[in-house]
């Protein structure tokens, strides 16, 4: 059923939030802005907590605080239920909520361990109003010459939020990227399938020099499913195209298996690669995990 948008009058003054969620209720549309729109103005502040993954409470110079919303990305909620229908192919069940439920997590400990703490940069978009729905400050947040918003979309950590705004082309290019990945947060659309796995940890510094010390680099699979899971096939590989494929291992719910750099006796909770150099980046890379038949279970940027 095709609507005509001009039929529907937006209340002056509205946030961009309400405008978004009138627009998409009754409509089911987006209403493209002009393309003069821009990133403009600045502020440093200091991330003073973390709320969660798209959330964070700041200080400016002055000691007067402010709470920011990230611009246009949405992460999993951790202080409430999430609505798998909001993030797209994730299983409206309990399995794809659970999902979600520990990816929140993930984006709020990512976000966390970068950004609590340090002096960002925040830039505001001439397309959307500065503050939302809950009087929170809409801001792009930078640090390290890196738009944060950007990582946590291009990481799978978080979903483009639908609305009108000046990155909307790059963003949901990003998007896609790593929903084709199934990265982080869109693995979830495996949750209660064969592919329910999480690359739950990624130790790529491994203590000293990490050539001498390989079996201290290592990446952790975890089962999050209902069901063991055989591992028998599937494949870990690198960037650059360096892989393991596993012979005989498998995980039952809840487990995990630890996958090492160097080399050992394997056992049901520890393999070994048995590589004579170190292979995970430690200034960040990403980690691909297919099944057996070649498919893209998840994947981890780091």
């Amino acid at each position: 059923m095709s609507v005509n948008l001009k039929c529907f009058v937006v209340p002056a003054g509205f946030s961009l939030e309400i405008r978004a969620f009138y627009v998409f209720g009754l409509a089911g549309s987006v209403v493209v802005g002009p393309a003069d729109a821009s990133v403009t103005g600045s502020d440093r502040v200091t991330v003073t907590e973390v709320v969660d993954g798209d959330t964070l409470d700041v200080r400016y110079s002055d000691g007067t605080t402010d709470t920011v919303r990230l611009l246009d990305v949405d992460t999993p909620e951790t202080h409430g239920g999430n609505t798998p229908d909001e993030f797209e192919g994730v299983p409206t069940n309990d399995a794809g909520e659970a999902c979600l439920a520990d990816e929140g997590e993930d984006a709020t400990s990512f976000v966390t361990s970068r950004l609590e703490g340090k002096q960002v940069t925040l830039k505001y978009d001439s397309e959307s109003d500065k503050r939302g729905y809950y009087g929170r400050l809409l801001a792009y947040v930078y640090y390290g010459g890196e738009d944060y918003n950007d990582k946590l979309i291009n990481s799978g950590r978080a979903r483009v939020y639908d609305s009108t705004f000046s990155k909307s082309d790059s963003y949901y290019s990003a998007e896609s990227s790593a929903q084709s990945e199934r990265r982080d947060l869109w693995r979830c659309r495996n949750a209660g399938g064969a592919g329910d796995i999480d690359i739950e940890t990624i130790h790529a510094d491994a203590a000293g020099n990490d050539n001498d010390n390989l079996n201290d680099e290592y990446v952790v699979l975890e089962n999050t499913g209902s069901s063991t899971i055989s591992l028998s096939g599937w494949t870990i590989s690198d960037a650059a195209g360096h892989s393991y494929t596993f012979s005989d291992a498998s995980i039952a719910p809840g487990e995990t298996v630890s996958l090492h750099t160097g080399g050992g006796s394997d056992s049901s909770s520890d393999v070994y690669w048995s590589r004579s150099s170190a292979v995970w980046n430690n200034d960040g890379d990403t980690v691909f995990l297919d099944t057996d038949s070649e498919s893209r279970a998840t994947s981890r940027a780091y």
